[in-house]
């Protein structure tokens, strides 16, 4: 785990501007989006300054296990956006083992929903938000692409009126399947962890955390991006994403690193990474 996290900031610190957002960039950071339990839900917030009208949004979702991480981590990746044009928020969410699945779930919903609600007041184009995220953030930028209200795991944090599905997802090395028999056994304690007991026991509970049970025609279209040498997510996790979009007639694409890990951790590795992350999503959110 400690070296997983540490490539997950890796990562995060490719667009970094510095340690306070750039001039161009209004950013509010610890923005109330909801209620988890009893829990105040925040997000970091990033936007042009002289934005006009109404833009495109991206939702940034930090990795560590559903246990670990930040919203804080991914700031400056949200003040790069802003600069490009974009509306970008870096969320946080409950931990597991505090609050199981589908605790996460359910807030990064609530997330999506608070900002379709606030579009207007924020800049946003409700039509033209997406998802990225990193390992387990990876996941859950997955599960906002395939889900909708009638598969539940809304949540109830708040603005139910609202859809929390979203028009494109850049993954990566997230799971897809948490029913999968190759998974090694790290990632088998770290799943035991957050859901909260073994698939044989809770075989329904893993189902419906897995990304792959929810594809249909229609869904968010998904750049994938997975290293080869991934000691947490085999490659094996891609393959049948890929073939369920496949099935269902959802564009995207893959991205293979050749032995890369859990993270790369080459800076210029990265940014390419970044750039083509970029990419995909102005190509989608046009």
């Amino acid at each position: 785990m400690p070296r997983m996290i540490a490539l997950l900031l890796v990562a995060a610190s490719a667009f970094a501007d510095g340690p306070k957002p750039p001039d161009d960039v209004r950013f509010d950071d610890d923005v109330v989006y909801g209620k988890g339990g009893d829990v105040d839900l925040t997000l970091d917030l990033a936007r042009p300054k002289e934005a006009q009208g109404a833009g495109r949004c991206i939702l940034i979702i930090h990795g560590g296990g559903w246990a670990a991480g930040q919203k804080e981590a991914h700031d400056d990746m949200t003040w790069e956006f802003a600069r490009r044009g974009w509306v970008a928020a870096s969320v946080g969410y409950r931990l597991a083992p505090v609050h199981p699945f589908p605790a996460q779930v359910e807030d990064v919903k609530c997330a999506v929903r608070f900002l379709r609600a606030h579009a207007e007041e924020y800049g946003i184009d409700p039509k033209k938000i997406g998802a990225m995220g990193f390992s387990a953030g990876a996941h859950l930028s997955m599960m906002l692409g395939v889900m909708g209200k009638d598969d539940g795991l809304e949540g109830e944090g708040g603005w139910a009126d609202q859809s929390s599905q979203v028009q494109a997802v850049v993954s990566f090395f997230g799971p897809a399947d948490m029913l999968a028999e190759d998974l090694p056994e790290q990632s088998q304690a770290i799943l035991r962890n957050w859901i909260g007991g073994t698939p044989s026991e809770m075989e329904d509970a893993y189902r419906k955390a897995s990304p792959l049970t929810y594809v249909s025609p229609g869904d968010a279209p998904m750049l994938l991006l997975q290293g080869t040498k991934d000691q947490l997510i085999p490659t094996t996790q891609a393959y049948v994403m890929v073939e369920a979009l496949t099935q269902a007639g959802v564009p995207g694409r893959v991205e293979l690193l050749i032995g890369e890990g859990h993270g790369w951790p080459d800076p210029l590795e990265i940014k390419r990474s970044l750039e083509v992350t970029h990419a995909f999503l102005e190509e989608r959110l046009k």
